[in-house]
């Protein structure tokens, strides 16, 4: 398989200290911006990854699958009152708290400007006593593990230049990093104006696929920052992750499950037999990053993915026999997962809905996902904002946002 081969490849050497710095959150990390002038408890963070997050009184924005579209992931930031309309990229959104639920990856051709915006945001956030979280969803880990087969030609041709910005940098790794947001369209430009057509394009495409592997392969520049983002994030009384969340997930550890998948990411190891995927997060139809069982409702499922949720019932003890019964036993299984890890409501996405963000089960659990990027269904972007445990969801303007659904929680 070609990508395994990939992955094999040594990175090159620079004399710049570029890795993405390490911190240890095993203790609770204050974020506090110093500001005598807010009323609000600082931000305290818990995990490392960040898995649990207390931010109390903040006004909390989730946004669904980006898949590479820079252009429709900053209207969805503008649109939300977090991101400047100036086209400097300033952080506007104060005290509030931001996540990410994954797949920024594959589909699209910004996938990196994308991860270099939201670092750069979280820096200023924190800054305003805000944050920013990203979630890891499945195109994350399958990008790591060298599945490119959702990868599109200029997202090839995005690695390729950014691994050569990246060389000739004299800055550290988060400097870099967080000006390649900027840096990438003027590559853009150039790149586009210089295209070349026959041998010298195929050699170009063979170029950016080993530049993708050495960013991307554990222990990968990208590899590392993807490191140190969750794959479950619990925010006040709200779990965030990007397929959905089991019982056996939360008996396994949501901290365990983050830090493993953190160190696979991080891990560099020339024998690829050595090392240790995360199944139970990153593989599989019942991980955590490739669950469907809230995102999908019973009329839409076609055999193959009926016999998967059969599965899941059968593993949770219940009837597999699921036709006259499907809600109900989801429900079930939703309760349960959120008792044992003592959240009100699931945000989750992954899965395009077409309908547009939604809830379902007593608005226990939140869709998110619309499909906004031009690769998936080039939809108009929506975000859902959480203040004082009532979700609404912002679908247009700020100034004319609409509620289409909203519960409270108490």
């Amino acid at each position: 398989m070609a990508s395994l081969w990939l992955n094999s490849l040594p990175v090159p050497p620079s004399s710049h200290p570029r890795k993405p710095t390490e911190t240890s959150l095993s203790s609770s990390l204050i974020l506090d911006n110093n500001n005598n002038h807010s009323s609000l408890k600082p931000i305290v963070v818990s995990g490392d990854p960040p898995t649990f997050v207390s931010a109390p009184g903040r006004r909390i924005l989730a946004v669904g699958d980006l898949h590479g579209d820079l252009k429709q992931a900053r209207s969805a930031l503008e649109m939300a009152g977090v991101l400047s309309s100036d086209g400097q990229d300033l952080w506007t959104g104060g005290e509030t708290v931001l996540v990410q639920l994954g797949d920024i990856l594959d589909r699209g051709e910004d996938e990196i400007a994308i991860l270099s915006l939201l670092r750069s945001l979280d820096k200023q956030a924190k800054a305003k006593g805000g944050a920013v979280f990203q979630v890891n969803g499945n195109h994350e880990t399958m990008n790591v593990e060298g599945d490119f087969r959702y990868v599109e030609s200029g997202g090839f041709d995005e690695c390729n230049d950014f691994l050569e910005y990246v060389n000739g940098s004299e800055y550290d790794w988060e400097e870099t990093f967080t000006a390649w947001v900027d840096v990438s369209e003027r590559w853009k430009k150039d790149r586009t104006l210089s295209k070349s057509w026959g041998p010298w394009n195929l050699l170009k495409r063979q170029k950016g696929v080993i530049a993708r592997s050495i960013l991307f392969r554990p222990g990968g520049l990208l590899a590392r920052e993807l490191a140190r983002h969750s794959v479950v994030l619990k925010v006040n009384d709200w779990v965030f992750c990007h397929g959905g969340l089991l019982p056996h997930h939360v008996a396994y550890g949501i901290e365990r499950i983050n830090k493993e998948v953190s160190e696979w990411m991080r891990s560099h190891h020339e024998n690829e037999n050595t090392l240790k995927i995360p199944f139970i997060a990153t593989r599989g139809y019942d991980s955590v990053v490739w669950n469907r069982l809230y995102s999908r409702d019973s009329p839409d499922l076609v055999d193959y993915q009926a016999k998967q949720i059969n599965e899941i019932l059968f593993h949770a003890g219940l009837d597999r026999k699921f036709e006259f019964k499907f809600d109900f036993q989801v429900c079930s299984i939703l309760d349960e997962t959120l008792q044992a890890i003592g959240a009100k409501a699931m945000v989750v996405g992954h899965t395009p809905q077409t309908i547009g963000v939604n809830c379902k089960y007593n608005c226990s659990i939140w869709r998110i996902d619309v499909g906004m990027s031009s690769g998936v269904l080039n939809s108009r972007p929506e975000v859902l904002e959480i203040i004082d445990n009532r979700a609404r969801v912002i679908r247009c303007k700020r100034d004319r946002h609409s509620e289409l659904q909203a519960a409270a929680y108490t």
